[in-house]
């Protein structure tokens, strides 16, 4: 096929687009083509992307269209009846795609040791320390400790320890200890002890120590010891010891140690001696000796020795001691367990042998107010339960 384009597509997280399975490495037809209309859709510019599938709940690849093609005056999105499906392209890999892209196109080239500037769609190179500044749809390099701003759609890099902002749609890549900014629907990438911040439905990538933050519908991930903050609907990660927070219906999750917190309906993970929060109707997850908390209708577990405490009408369970509200469900399985819960929570204990896994005693029970009281913790003696502190 002789018209063959480069362009960017994004997919659900099953590979799936417009209810079509798709698969890497597969080629695939349709009968005609026009934008936002039928045939398949990609987009020319990958930052693009953003604007269809948000970082937090979508892959992207890179790919071929070929045959008849039709394009959107709104942005760089192509329809085609020919299309292949290329490489799996991670956000950096969509901010490198996206600055080469930028800088195949640029008209005009200015480069200075000390400062460079070039009008629009131009390009604009500046040595050490120096600054440089592009216009709309251009692209800005500046080496170590510079400075490098680039207009809507535009693609800024700075060397170690710069700072490089991008306008809307565009992509910022900044070295260690760097601050890179992008606007709506941009990418963000820093280096380690870097700080990032993408704009709604953008993506923020931080190295080990940093911060990464991201707006709505965003992702955002952060290297060990570092933040993440992802705004609702959107999806945060924290390494070991990190603290992750999203959204409402956002996923959050942290490493050992860490923090995670998720708002209504979302999910949180922590893994072991973590936290993790997830508002009402959400999903709480923590790892051995963790703390997991979810609100009302929502779901907490907590590994060994964990603690898992779900609100009213919601499910608590661990390997250590589970609690809910009223109409709830707590379940503790494992050694000197406990469990507690509101009025017409239903109470559910088992404790194990010591020498292996094994059930040797269980019991369940309701919270009915008078043989069993609310809101008060129980243990298994002989078969019974029995008050405990």
């Amino acid at each position: 096929m002789d018209n063959l384009i480069k362009s960017y597509k994004g997919f659900n997280k099953d590979m799936t687009c417009k209810d079509k399975q798709y698969e890497e490495g597969k080629e695939y037809t349709e009968e005609r083509a026009k934008a936002c209309v039928y045939g398949m859709h990609a987009c020319e510019y990958p930052i693009d992307c953003f604007n269809y599938y948000d970082p937090a709940h979508s892959v992207y690849h890179a790919v071929e269209q070929g045959g008849e093609l039709s394009r959107n005056g709104d942005d760089s999105k192509v329809a085609s009846t020919y299309m292949r499906i290329g490489a799996r392209l991670d956000v950096r890999g969509l901010v490198k795609a996206a600055i080469e892209y930028t800088r195949s196109r640029t008209t005009t080239e200015y480069t200075d040791p000390d400062m460079a500037t070039a009008g629009d769609r131009g390009a604009a190179t500046a040595g050490d320390r120096g600054a440089a500044t592009a216009g709309y749809s251009g692209a800005a390099t500046a080496g170590d400790s510079g400075a490098a701003t680039a207009g809507y759609s535009g693609a800024a890099t700075a060397g170690n320890y710069g700072a490089a902002t991008a306008g809307n749609y565009g992509a910022a890549t900044a070295g260690d200890s760097g601050a890179a900014t992008a606007g709506d629907y941009g990418a963000a990438t820093v280096g380690n002890y870097g700080a990032a911040t993408a704009g709604d439905r953008g993506a923020a990538t931080a190295g080990d120590s940093g911060a990464a933050t991201a707006g709505y519908s965003g992702a955002a991930t952060a290297g060990n010891y570092g933040a993440a903050t992802a705004g609702n609907y959107g999806a945060a990660t924290a390494g070991d010891s990190g603290a992750a927070t999203a959204g409402y219906s956002g996923a959050a999750t942290a490493g050992n140690y860490g923090a995670a917190t998720a708002g209504d309906r979302g999910a949180a993970t922590a893994g072991n001696y973590g936290a993790a929060t997830a508002g009402d109707s959400g999903a709480a997850t923590a790892g051995y000796s963790g703390a997991a908390t979810a609100g009302n209708y929502g779901a907490a577990t907590a590994g060994n020795y964990g603690a898992a405490t779900a609100g009213d009408s919601g499910a608590a369970t661990s390997r250590g001691k589970s609690a809910s509200g009223e109409n709830g469900l707590s379940v503790a399985r494992g050694n000197e367990v406990r469990v507690k819960g509101g009025m017409g929570a239903i109470l559910v204990i088992a404790e194990e042998n010591t020498s292996d896994y094994d059930i040797a005693e269980w019991k369940a029970v309701v919270v009915d107010g008078e043989k069993i009281k609310p809101d008060t913790w129980y243990k298994l003696e002989n078969g019974e339960l029995v008050e405990a502190e």
